[in-house]
């Protein structure tokens, strides 16, 4: 009779792919709510100049 490791069936590679996927929805459905005027809340990166 095979025993398994109780610690090796609770993560198993499905719950890992579930956790991408969602996250992979998530992003998407909040890209998907911004508009124009809530990208313009990011700042642009500008290059500092040498004085």
């Amino acid at each position: 009779m095979q025993t398994k490791d109780v610690a090796m069936g609770l993560f198993r590679p499905d719950l890992y792919r579930s956790f991408a996927i969602g996250f992979l929805i998530g992003a998407m459905l909040v890209g998907a709510q911004m508009t124009g005027g809530d990208l313009a809340a990011i700042p642009q990166a500008i290059a500092a100049t040498v004085q």
